[in-house]
């Protein structure tokens, strides 16, 4: 079971914090697609926290590459322990890995280099596929220290996944135990994180560079602990300066056109405007810390819109939050919560009179609809956040049910294969859970019907930034004989739009 509230309430005013200033944050997050969740602290002290629903504070999410300040952090502690330095080559810590014929920046290459992204290759090395993050095969270090390593280690920043995925293929060596065991006994349990998991490749080592989910409050403890330099009550988890080497600036990054993603680079931390610095996720996963404000702020989202994010954040710090200063004792009343948060749902009515025609016929999909973007035989891998909605888009016939304002969108991938439901609430969401062949799946939908002729869905896949857009638009004289079907994704490492098909009513 997750552990929630295990950090200190307080009011806004209590911690020096303008209680104005949280409410245009929450405003201006409120204006961007697909916000889930945030929570800000002030002197260790929670003093704003919301939740959009469907998402609910117990619940872990994927954090993506905020995994990898996760996982420099445990760099740091084997440091401590002696295991390794920074300075040592990587080839030495991975023998059983390395090409038979290393080059001379390979060689080169060290623990270091891995840290701050220069560890001389032109590109990720993970090759992602944009339906799938795993790589293919079950030797990721093997395969990554054979790719071209075309600069001179330490001399160019390029941000690189696989350069993660090392770092805690030597701690998995070093140590025996895969990272998130390794990391528990020493940094997890004792602030009071409970539940993590972490993503794994074939051979059973932790991802390091993305794969870790954990409640949006187990990050912001993440990063009250980094702000207080390691510290945790009145025992030093991580080394103080270790923090303090990790979240400075190491190397340049930029140029960007976004001004907090050319402000340097750390060991896997980016550093931000007004010298305060994060770990970032894909899609809009943000853990801000700010020393000079004595100040953390947690996002999770599914948006693109993540400069928009990041810059609401740091105003609200900035001009909500006077410089140092210390707490006040505080009233006895509690932190800021809005009410009626809700990601954006599908705006129309619960009932047209063609949903009587259509309701409970199937509509047999021409050719069967397999996105040509899925493996070839139309299965995904498991294991990557977009398998869900790659799943979903295996669609032999649909199908629609509705009682009141309760819809379910029904969908089978072929003609003897079960079929799927997902029930869908007008104007709220309903969350439940579907079995897909990657196992039963956390949802929440909604839906309504946006024209006389059109049914429109969003399904949202807890946990993760993915959401997947439905529309259904019926045809044919008016009885809904014939349908249209689109489904998009609201954000994704490839395309958003996923399937288009036709279909006939049975």
């Amino acid at each position: 079971m997750t552990t929630t509230r295990r950090l200190p309430r307080a009011t806004p005013q209590s911690q020096g914090v303008d209680p104005d200033a949280l409410e245009r944050l929450v405003e201006t997050l409120d204006g961007v697609d697909d916000v889930h969740s945030l929570m800000v602290l002030r002197h260790g002290h929670v003093v704003a926290e919301a939740w959009w629903d469907p998402f609910v504070p117990e619940e872990p999410h994927r954090m993506f590459s905020v995994s990898k300040s996760v996982t420099a952090t445990a760099v740091g502690l084997a440091v401590a322990e002696g295991l390794l330095t920074t300075h040592d080559r990587v080839l030495d810590l991975l023998p059983d890995d390395a090409p038979p014929d290393p080059g001379e920046h390979l060689a080169a290459m060290t623990v270091r280099d891995l840290l701050t992204m220069t560890s001389g290759h032109g590109a990720d090395t993970m090759q992602f596929r944009f339906d799938n993050l795993h790589r293919p095969g079950d030797r990721w270090a093997r395969d990554i220290l054979a790719a071209p390593v075309v600069h001179e280690p330490g001399t160019r920043f390029v941000y690189n996944t696989g350069a993660t995925y090392l770092l805690s293929a030597i701690l998995h060596r070093l140590t025996g135990e895969r990272l998130l065991d390794w990391l528990t006994p020493r940094l997890f349990a004792p602030l009071g994180i409970s539940g993590a998991t972490w993503e794994q490749c074939p051979a059973g080592i932790d991802v390091g560079g993305y794969g870790l989910a954990i409640t949006t409050e187990d990050l912001a403890t993440l990063g009250q602990l980094w702000l207080q330099r390691g510290r945790w009550g009145g025992t030093q988890l991580v080394p103080a300066g270790w923090i303090e080497e990790m979240t400075s600036f190491q190397v340049p990054n930029g140029p960007d056109e976004s001004p907090d993603w050319e402000q340097g680079y750390g060991y896997q931390f980016w550093r931000c405007r007004h010298d305060a610095y994060r770990a970032d996720g894909a899609f809009g996963q943000f853990c801000v810390v700010s020393p000079a404000h004595d100040a953390v702020v947690v996002l999770t989202s599914g948006t693109t819109e993540t400069s928009r994010e990041l810059e609401a954040v740091l105003d609200a710090v900035t001009s909500g939050m006077s410089d140092g200063g210390t707490a006040v004792p505080q009233d006895g009343a509690g932190p800021f919560v809005p009410d009626g948060l809700a990601v954006a749902r599908p705006r129309g009515s619960a009932h047209v009179p063609l949903a009587d025609f259509v309701r409970g016929s199937s509509f047999v999909l021409a050719d069967g609809a397999v996105d040509p973007a899925t493996a070839e035989d139309g299965v995904p891998e498991p294991g990557s956040p977009d398998d869900h909605g790659r799943e979903l888009l295996r669609w032999h016939a649909v199908a629609v049910q509705q009682e009141g304002d309760r819809i379910e969108l029904c969908w089978t991938p072929g003609p003897d294969q079960p079929w799927h439901t997902v029930v869908c609430g007008t104007g709220r969401w309903i969350t439940g859970s579907v079995r897909l062949a990657v196992g039963e799946i956390g949802v929440a939908g909604a839906a309504a019907w946006t024209a006389h002729d059109t049914l429109t869905a969003r399904l949202v896949w807890r946990g993760t930034p993915f959401t997947l857009d439905v529309v259904l638009t019926f045809g044919g004289d008016g009885e809904g004989r014939h349908v249209e079907l689109a489904v998009d994704q609201n954000v994704s490492f490839g395309p958003t739009a996923l399937l288009r098909a036709t279909g006939l009513g049975a």
